[in-house]
């Protein structure tokens, strides 16, 4: 068969592109794919004769403009291997092939600006960023939404041609891509969580060890002070080397507890220097650590229409489960971001426990606890508050407390 007239039955769909240990080129009757059983040809075309001036393809785009071309290129991030699935307006595949991490950004250097899609994942900011400083204008999409458009299979191809389909829906929802200062702070706060779950690893542990020699303390960190002036009492009765084991115990608490202090001082000096955190700590229940993580996690309020809708991000609203025209509301979804989340929950349980008079707050969550129990009132004072968070942030302005009547 001439392979200028290439048939479908020499095409196997199942094979990609570019994709593992085969490569695919152009030659001059058409684009040959190369395996172990030998050269395949995948997409022909009748060779130009001799001298013939051929124009080269180029990934050309005019972005926001109406006639020209929009060429969209969807990578799918990994650690080291970045497929790029890349299409035109019409859908039409230009672009299918792998690349690894130093090619990256030569591959779009080499091109116009274009739109570009990317899941959300580990790296997506830092390559979103890059990507940005070549011109091109970059899409950030959560996982979860881009999932259903994986047609067969899970591979990498897959994923890429997914992430096309996903980007150019009208009702997709996109993340902001974050600056280095925001990505900076939000690392200290899952530097902070991990000390802290460290801490209360090992405070467990201490008290489990002193329990097994009778020495028992509240709990609290009153009770951990207690419980470690027993042991100090009480050390030369024990064996030598318990009491040098639970000495280490102590000392990388200090330790750790001195760690989480430098911390949380490092959080505050970002929050008093930027000027959404500043505006959100002025909402009753949120302090520095809260507004900070909410500064940092959310460059663009403007991505959600509302402040119900931003409380259902962090999973503050009722999971429906509604059918047949009736609805059944559950219990709140638990969905986004579970760090701010636990952090308005608990900044709303110490404003049901405070009994100041000039808390807004106070006299609508005194209503709801004579009918709803405290759990349910501080979720749904946090609820309220994530709604005045976004308020705040999109208007621009300090939280007011209404006047009373």
């Amino acid at each position: 068969m001439d392979r200028g007239s290439l048939g479908a039955a020499e095409f196997d769909p199942s094979r990609k592109a570019g994709f593992g240990p085969s490569r695919c080129w152009p030659e001059a009757d058409g684009l040959v794919w190369s395996s172990k059983a030998g050269k395949r040809t995948l997409m022909g075309w009748t060779a130009p004769a001799p001298g013939t001036d051929v124009p080269r393809l180029e990934l050309q785009s005019s972005v926001g403009a109406s006639h020209g071309k929009r060429q969209r290129h969807r990578p799918d991030l990994a650690k080291s291997v970045f497929p790029v699935h890349g299409i035109d307006a019409a859908g039409n595949i230009l672009v299918r092939r792998q690349l690894r991490r130093l090619e990256v950004i030569a591959f779009f250097k080499k091109l116009s600006p274009c739109l570009v899609g990317i899941e959300a994942c580990a790296t997506a900011h830092h390559w979103a960023r890059e990507l940005i400083k070549l011109g091109h204008t970059v899409k950030l999409m959560p996982p979860i939404y881009v999932k259903p458009y994986v047609q067969r299979g899970k591979t990498n191809a897959a994923d890429a041609e997914a992430i096309a389909e996903a980007v150019t829906r009208p009702t997709m929802r996109f993340v902001a891509v974050k600056t280095v200062d925001q990505q900076a702070v939000l690392m200290t706060h899952k530097v902070r969580e991990l000390l802290v779950r460290q801490r209360t690893a090992l405070i467990n542990a201490l008290r489990g060890h002193l329990a097994e020699f009778g020495i028992v303390a509240a709990q609290g960190s009153a009770g951990l002070k207690d419980a470690i002036a027993q042991f100090r009492a009480e050390q030369a009765s024990l064996p030598a080397v318990a009491r040098s084991a639970l000495l280490r115990l102590i000392e990388r608490i200090r330790q750790i507890t001195d760690e989480v202090r430098k911390t949380e001082k490092e959080i505050v000096a970002w929050c008093r220097a930027d000027t959404a955190s500043r505006r959100l700590i002025t909402i009753p229940g949120v302090g520095p650590i809260t507004a900070s993580a909410i500064s940092a996690s959310v460059p663009d309020p403007a991505l959600f229409r509302s402040g119900r809708q931003f409380a259902a991000w962090l999973g503050l609203t009722p999971k429906p489960h509604s059918s047949g025209g009736r609805e059944r509301l559950g219990r709140i979804s638990k969905q986004g971001d579970g760090s701010i989340r636990r952090l308005l929950v608990i900044g709303a349980t110490s404003m049901i426990h405070r009994a100041r008079q000039d808390n807004p707050g106070k006299a609508w969550a005194k209503q709801l606890l004579e009918r709803q129990p405290a759990r349910v009132v501080s979720v749904a004072l946090a609820n309220k508050t994530a709604r005045i968070a976004w308020a705040v942030l999109t208007r621009g302005e300090v939280f007011k407390a209404a006047a009373a009547a």
